[in-house]
C-alpha cells in the first residue's frame, strides 16, 4: 500500500531546529509567488529515507493555502563533498528546465549559512504516493505491473537527458565511474571496520579485490556514461495521486555523471535473494527488459549484470557497516535500526557472493513482452529488440534478431563513443592516416563473430569451393570459413545492414564498407582461383582496402555505355588509358587494389565493349591526382579520388570473367550493393529520428519544449510514416532479390533506390531543423549524414535511370 506524501511528515527532530521566522523572511523576499501575508506558518519534517534534512512548509494565507519542500545540510561538521545541496539544486534545476524528466521544480537556493545555519533549497510540494515496499502489499496486480513500468520509465527518461545540451556537461567525470565508487566505498568500509568498531568481515575483502578485477569496459570508455541518479528505487519516486505514473524522482544527493547501469542495478537490488515476487510484480528480467526498451539499451551480458549487481550490494553493505559503526561510537540516528545494521551488512556481502557464483543470473534475451511503443517513443530511442516485434511479414528469425541486438549494443558501446575521435582525425593534417583505434574495433568485431555479415551463403559456397576445397588443413578451413561471415541471405543482411547506416564508421568496422562489400562481391561470384587469393582473401581478412574505378569526368557516366577508358591486350597484358573520378576508397592508405571498368573492343555490340580488371593501385602510370568533397566533406581516411592511367601495365591474367564481360558483371554486382546503400538509409533516418526527439525532448523554445509543439508532432509523425513505409519497400527488394534474382527483382531494387535516399534526405532535413544551427555544424554527425544521403541519388544511380526503369516495367506490364 502506498503513503500519501503527507502522510509520511511529523515533528521537527529537535537536534534539525532552526530559526522558522528567519526562513521565512527569505522565502517572502526570493521565492516568486510566496504569500507576502499569512495567518500561519507551520513547519515539519519528512522522516523517510532523508540524509539531507527535508521539511515541509505550508503557509495559510487569508485566500489560500500553499505547501512547499526546503532541504537543507545537516548541522554540524561535514566532510567536504558530503550533502552537497547545491548540486542536487544545480540537477533539478536543469532538468525541470530543460527535459520532461519527473522533477520538482525547483524556486531558490540559499547558500549563505548565516539565515538558518546551512544551505538550503527551496522546491514545489508533490501531492502524491510513495510506495515503500518494492513488492507493493495490498497493490492489485494489474496496477503492481503498471507501476513498475512506470518506474522503468522514469529511469530511462532520466538516463536519456542530454548533459551537454542541458548544461550539466562538468557535473561529473563519467569515465571510470565504477572503479572510482569501488576504492571509495572500500575506504569507507575500511574506516568504519576494525577494532572498536564494526566487524571486518573478509568476504568483503575477497568482493572488493573481485570488483577491481571485474569492471567492464565500457566504464572505462564512457559507452554508459550519463547521468546517474545514485540511489534510484521505487521508494524515491513520488507517484501521481490516481494515475500510475510518476510525478517526481527525489533525494538526488549522490547524483553525478557516471556507469548509468549502476542505477538500474540498484532499482533491482531487491529482486537479488528472493525465491519468487507476488503476483503483478514483473520478474527481474522483465523489469530490466522493460527498462532497455524504454531507454533504448542493448540487453547486458551476463557477465556485465553480475558485476553490476554485485557493487550493488557491496555500496549497501559498505553504508551498513558506516551505520553499525556510528551506532556502536555513540552518534548513529537510526536508534535500534542501527543496531542490527551489521548483520546487514554481512547478509548483503554473503548475497553478493552467492549471485557472482550463480550459473545463470540473467537470461541471454530478454523476455518477449516489454513495454509499450509508445514509451519508446517518448524517450526517443528505438529498443534493439523491438523490431516488428508483433509479428508480420518481414520478421527477422531468433538468429538475426541475436546478431542485430549484438550489433547495436557494439556500436553504442564501443563506435558512438568514438565518433568524436575519428572525425577530429578527419579534420586534422593527419586524415589520410587510419585512427589505431579503429583496428582495435575490428578485431573485436571479429572476436565477436559480427564481421563479413554482408556476404550471401550462395558466394560464401562458390569460395568455399574454388579455394577451401584446395586446404588440407582442417583449422586453417575453419579458420577460413569463420572469414566468410554467417551466411545470411539478402533479406537477413537488410536488418542487419540498416543498424550499420546510424554511423558512418561503423560499416568499415565490420568490414561491411562500400566499395569493398560490392568488390569481394565480384570476387566471390566472378574471380577465379588465383584472383581470390591473392586479392579476395586479404579483403576479407579487412588486412586491405579496394576501390571501384568505373565514373568518368568527361562523359555521363550514369550510361555506362559512355565509357571512354581503354583496356588494350598487348600480349601477356593489358595496356589502361583513361581519367576516372569519384573512386571512391583510393585515398585510404590501406587500398591496394581497384577493380576498372573499361572497354576492350570500341568495335563490338553495344554492351559487349566494356570489361571489368584487377589493378594494383601501385602499378606505374596510375596517378592519384586529388581527393575529391562531397559538400566539403572528403571522407578521410577513405576518401574519393580522381585518377589518371597512362599507359598502366596489367597482368592479362587480372581480367574478370573475360573481355565483353562488364556490363554482366556490373548487374551482378550492382543489384545487392547498391541495395546495401538503401539498408544503410534506412539506419540513417534512424539515427536522424532519434537524434530529433532527442533534441526535442531537451530544448525549450517559447515558453515551452519543442517536442510540445504542435509543428513539430506534425512533421514527426509525417517523417515516421516516411520511414517505416521506405523500410518495408528495402525490405521487399532484399527478399525478390533472394526469391527471384537480379534481373525479376529489379523494379522493386529500382524504387528502394528512389524511394531511400529521399526518405532519407526528409528525415535528416527535419533533424537538422530541430537542432538549429549545430544541425549545419561538424559538431554532429546529421550533416555529414545529409551529404551522404543526397549522394546517393546519384552514385546510387541517378533518380531518372531508376524511375525510368518503373516505369518501362509497368507499361510493359500493362501491354501484356
Amino acid at each position: 500500500m502506498a503513503n500519501r506524501t503527507s502522510e509520511l511528515v511529523g515533528r521537527v527532530d529537535p537536534a534539525q531546529k532552526f530559526d522558522v521566522e528567519a526562513l521565512l523572511r527569505y522565502l517572502i523576499a526570493n521565492v516568486d509567488g510566496f504569500p507576502q501575508s499569512h495567518s500561519q506558518f507551520s513547519v515539519s519534517q519528512f522522516g523517510h529515507g532523508q540524509s539531507n534534512p527535508t521539511f515541509l512548509l505550508e503557509i495559510h494565507s487569508a485566500s489560500s493555502k500553499k505547501r512547499y519542500v526546503m532541504r537543507k545540510k545537516p548541522p554540524g561538521k561535514l566532510l567536504e563533498s558530503a550533502h552537497a545541496v547545491e548540486r542536487e539544486f544545480q540537477v533539478l534545476h536543469a532538468l525541470g528546465t530543460h527535459t520532461l524528466v519527473p522533477v520538482p521544480t525547483v524556486f531558490c537556493l540559499c547558500t549563505d549559512s548565516s539565515v538558518i545555519g546551512t544551505p538550503f533549497y527551496i522546491m514545489e510540494y508533490l501531492e502524491g504516493r510513495i510506495f515503500l515496499d518494492p513488492l507493493l502489499p495490498n497493490v492489485e496486480p494489474t496496477q503492481r505491473r503498471a507501476i513498475y513500468r512506470a518506474t522503468a520509465k522514469a529511469l530511462a527518461s532520466l538516463h536519456f537527458a542530454d548533459m551537454e545540451a542541458i548544461g550539466l556537461r562538468t557535473y561529473g567525470k563519467p569515465n571510470d565511474y565504477c572503479k572510482r565508487q569501488v576504492e571509495r566505498w572500500a575506504r569507507q568500509y575500511l574506516l568504519s571496520t576494525g577494532e572498536g568498531k564494526s566487524n571486518r568481515n573478509p568476504r568483503m575483502l575477497e568482493l572488493i579485490e573481485w570488483l577491481r578485477q571485474n569492471i567492464p569496459l565500457e566504464d572505462s570508455s564512457g559507452a554508459a556514461a550519463g547521468l546517474v541518479h545514485g540511489d534510484f528505487r521505487i521508494d524515491n519516486l513520488v507517484f501521481h495521486p490516481n494515475e500510475d505514473r510518476v510525478i517526481g524522482i527525489i533525494d538526488w544527493e549522490l547524483s553525478t555523471l557516471g556507469n548509468q547501469m549502476c542505477d538500474v542495478a540498484h532499482s533491482c537490488s531487491h529482486y537479488i535473494g528472493l525465491n519468487g515476487v507476488p503476483e503483478g510484480v514483473p520478474s527481474l528480467a522483465e523489469y530490466l527488459a522493460d527498462y532497455c526498451a524504454a531507454a533504448g539499451k542493448p540487453w547486458p551480458a551476463a557477465s556485465q549484470w553480475k558485476f553490476y549487481v554485485a557493487f550493488s550490494l557491496f555500496r549497501v553493505a559498505s553504508i551498513y557497516a558506516g551505520v553499525h559503526c556510528r551506532w556502536i561510537l555513540g552518534n548513529a540516528s537510526g536508534g535500534e535500526r542501527a543496531r542490527s545494521a551489521g548483520e546487514k551488512a554481512d547478509f548483503s556481502i554473503e548475497i553478493a557472493w552467492q549471485f557472482i557464483e550463480s550459473e545463470s543470473v540473467l537470461p541471454s534475451h530478454p523476455p518477449q513482452e516489454s513495454i509499450p511503443r509508445e514509451h519508446v517513443q517518448q524517450v526517443g530511442k528505438e529498443s534493439g529488440g523491438t523490431l516488428h516485434s508483433s509479428g508480420g511479414r518481414f520478421v527477422p528469425s531468433q538468429k538475426i534478431q541475436d546478431l542485430r541486438d549484438r550489433l547495436i549494443k557494439f556500436i553504442e558501446n564501443c563506435i558512438y563513443p568514438m565518433e568524436n575521435e575519428f572525425a577530429k582525425l578527419a579534420q586534422s593534417s593527419m586524415r589520410w592516416t587510419i585512427h589505431p583505434e579503429e583496428e582495435k574495433l575490428k578485431e573485436l568485431a571479429k572476436k565477436e563473430g559480427l564481421w563479413n555479415l554482408f556476404i550471401p551463403f550462395d558466394s560464401a559456397a562458390r569460395v568455399k569451393q574454388v579455394i577451401s576445397g584446395e586446404k588440407s588443413d582442417g583449422h586453417a578451413n575453419k579458420a577460413f570459413d569463420e572469414l566468410l561471415g554467417p551466411g545470411l541471405s539478402n533479406l537477413e543482411y537488410g536488418y542487419l545492414c540498416e543498424i550499420l547506416g546510424r554511423s558512418v564508421w561503423a560499416p568499415q568496422v565490420f568490414n561491411c564498407g562500400a566499395p569493398d562489400t560490392g568488390n569481394m562481391e565480384v570476387l566471390m561470384r566472378y574471380g577465379n582461383a588465383e584472383q581470390m587469393r591473392q586479392w579476395l582473401v586479404p579483403l576479407l581478412e579487412g588486412s586491405i582496402r579496394s576501390g571501384f574505378a568505373m565514373t568518368e569526368p568527361q562523359v555521363a557516366s550514369s550510361d555506362a555505355t559512355n565509357i571512354e577508358c581503354s583496356i588494350v591486350r598487348d600480349g601477356d597484358s593489358y595496356i589502361i588509358n583513361g581519367r576516372k573520378w569519384w573512386t571512391s576508397g583510393a585515398m585510404d592508405p590501406r587500398c591496394k587494389v581497384l577493380i576498372v571498368m573499361g572497354k576492350t573492343d570500341f568495335t563490338a555490340p553495344k554492351h559487349k565493349q566494356q570489361s571489368m580488371i584487377l589493378v594494383d593501385i601501385n602499378s606505374p602510370g596510375l596517378n592519384i591526382k586529388r581527393p575529391l568533397s562531397v559538400f566539403g566533406f572528403d571522407d578521410a581516411p577513405h576518401g574519393h579520388a580522381e585518377i589518371t592511367f597512362e599507359n598502366v601495365r596489367v597482368p592479362a591474367k587480372n581480367i574478370l570473367l573475360g573481355e565483353g564481360r562488364g556490363f554482366e558483371i556490373a548487374q551482378g554486382r550492382l543489384g545487392p550493393g547498391r541495395l546495401h546503400h538503401c539498408m544503410r538509409l534506412i539506419g540513417a533516418a534512424e539515427r536522424g529520428m532519434q537524434m530529433m526527439i532527442q533534441r526535442a525532448i531537451s530544448r525549450r523554445a517559447f515558453d515551452k519544449m519543442i517536442a510540445e509543439h504542435g509543428s513539430f508532432l506534425s512533421e514527426l509523425a509525417k517523417c515516421r510514416i516516411e520511414l517505416e513505409r521506405t523500410r518495408l519497400l528495402v525490405l521487399e527488394a532484399a527478399d525478390q532479390l533472394d526469391r527471384l534474382g537480379n534481373r525479376k527483382a529489379r523494379g522493386t531494387i529500382a524504387m528502394a533506390k528512389v524511394a531511400a535516399p529521399n526518405m532519407a534526405l526528409k528525415v535528416l532535413d527535419m533533424a537538422i531543423q530541430v537542432h538549429g544551427a549545430a544541425g549545419v555544424s561538424n559538431d554532429i554527425v546529421l550533416a555529414h549524414l545529409w551529404a551522404t544521403a543526397r549522394t546517393l541519388r546519384i552514385a546510387d544511380g541517378p533518380d531518372e535511370v531508376h524511375l525510368g526503369t518503373i516505369a518501362l516495367l509497368e507499361l510493359r506490364r500493362a501491354k501484356l
